[in-house]
């Protein structure tokens, strides 16, 4: 990957490549309980950094610790020991960097394995291509898996097969413990192969069978960053997809992006250019876009978002944002509110009815009902050491270019003039001026740009209207 990251903890849509694997394998449970009995991640390089990602996102994980990478087969053996050595009923394999494997895919391999009574199976996909993969050959008349043959290795026939091995297997546990204690080291890089034990148990008279994946893409490995963007188009698509047939219209889905945590209800729309990320949530109606991020933020029903960037807020049902706004965390935007034009928002709470239209910064506030705030209005909420609240009531109409200069409340009904800097609590009903006495200097441009453009024009309406200049 080229990157101090670890390779499992670069972000695929939402969710590490780890976590997209743990995911599936948490469907492998029964019905009643949608989660394995004991699910181990086998960890080596940067151990550190994978470890502490667990902890945060996948706590019920256990981890174990393969000090020296000596292949796959020492590294499953290393799980097995976490979990005591040998372990009664299945086992199932997986890689860590195949975030597009589905649970249902596992499932399907884990139910194949038991109705087949298999000592191991092997998940197998058929690709347009196989250069460069190891091949399965099959029994011709029990479909029994005979061999997995490295591309190398493979005869002329053997490489027109196109169904490979995915590196994804089940096993029966006890069987399991026991191969590995029997894989050798006596190869080019001296290490254990997992793919031994499939040899040694078919050698001591155990079937060795095989699942087929539905979609050959869902057993692709990420080893660099045009692989991970390959595999983010084919699972967003995939999201999208199943948003559009739960009833959300995707104008286009090519420049749509969401997260596989990202919810929707029906008939809400996506414009394009937009990216829906976290926990957002989309009501029903809701209309997003276009050109919108939007990151934990939950939109209610029948709102309008437009061209906004948002992060951790709440837009109410019915209400508008944007477009040109940017609504920071603790923004609270309530049933019919408004957010307009170049207006930026945090830690807000803005009530019912209520209007920022337009050009204003609304910060560490609490705004009532069906109030409106004038253009150019600012809340000024620090005073360089610490940050302080401001109220405005219902039904108030303040003027454009005020300072709101925290901490100050403004009464329910009240107005403010524009142009007004008010540092001091306004009482309900009240208007409040602060602003100095405008005061007219006549014929200042003459005397002080005498010449100029201005005072040319000046010159001519005076002569025009008989006045003097």
């Amino acid at each position: 990957m080229k990157s101090a990251t670890p390779k499992v903890l670069h972000d695929l849509c939402g969710r590490s490549l780890v976590g997209h694997v743990l995911a599936a394998a948490g469907e492998l449970g029964p019905e009643t309980a949608q989660n394995p009995e004991k699910l181990v991640v086998v960890v080596g390089h940067a151990r550190e950094k994978v470890t502490a990602h667990l902890t945060e996102t996948a706590p019920g994980v256990r981890t174990a610790v393969q000090a020296e990478q000596n292949g796959t087969g020492h590294a499953v053996r290393m799980g097995l020991e976490e979990l005591g050595g040998v372990v009664d009923g299945t086992v199932v394999v997986v890689c860590g960097d195949t975030p597009l494997l589905t649970g249902a895919t596992l499932r399907k391999l884990a139910s194949t394995h038991t109705g087949d009574g298999n000592a191991v199976t092997v998940l197998t996909a058929e690709v347009p291509d196989a250069t460069g993969y190891g091949r399965i050959v099959r029994d011709a008349a029990s479909g029994a898996v005979t061999a997995i043959v490295e591309h190398k290795d493979a005869s002329d026939s053997q490489r027109a097969i196109r169904e490979i091995n995915s590196g994804v297997f089940a096993f029966d546990g006890q069987l399991l413990a026991d191969a590995l204690g029997k894989v050798r080291t006596d190869n080019s890089q001296g290490e254990e192969y997992l793919t031994d034990v499939l040899g040694i148990l078919r050698e001591a008279g155990h079937r060795v069978g095989a699942a087929v994946a539905a979609d050959h893409r869902e057993i692709a490995g990420i080893n660099n960053r045009v692989q991970l963007a390959q595999a983010r188009r084919i699972l967003n698509d995939r999201l999208l997809e199943r948003a559009m047939l739960a009833g959300v219209t995707v104008v286009d889905p090519a420049s749509t992006w969401v997260d596989v945590t990202v919810t929707f209800e029906q008939d809400a729309i996506v414009h394009p250019g937009t990216q829906l990320q976290g926990a957002t949530h989309l009501g029903e109606g809701a209309e997003v876009g276009p050109n919108t991020r939007l990151k934990d933020t939950r939109v209610g029903a029948g709102a309008r978002v437009d061209n906004t960037v948002a992060n951790d807020a709440e837009v109410g049902p019915q209400a508008s944002v944007g477009p040109y706004a940017y609504l920071r965390p603790g923004t609270r935007i309530g049933l019919k509110a408004k957010v307009g034009t170049y207006v930026e928002t945090k830690n807000a709470s803005i009530g019912e009815g209520s209007k920022v239209p337009h050009l204003s910064y609304v910060g560490d506030a609490t705004i009532g009902e069906y109030s409106n705030i004038g253009a150019a209005s600012v809340f000024v909420n620090y005073d360089g050491e610490a940050k302080h609240h401001t109220t405005v009531g219902s039904h108030c109409k303040t003027g454009s270019d005020n300072m709101f200069v925290a901490p100050v409340t403004i009464g329910d009904g009240a107005y403010t003039a524009a142009g007004s800097v008010i540092t001091k609590d306004v009482p309900p009903g009240s208007l409040a001026v602060a602003r100095g006495q405008q005061r007219n200097i006549e014929g200042w441009v003459a005397r002080k740009r005498p010449g100029s453009a201005a005072a040319k024009a000046a010159e001519a309406t005076s002569r025009e209207t008989g006045g003097e200049s």
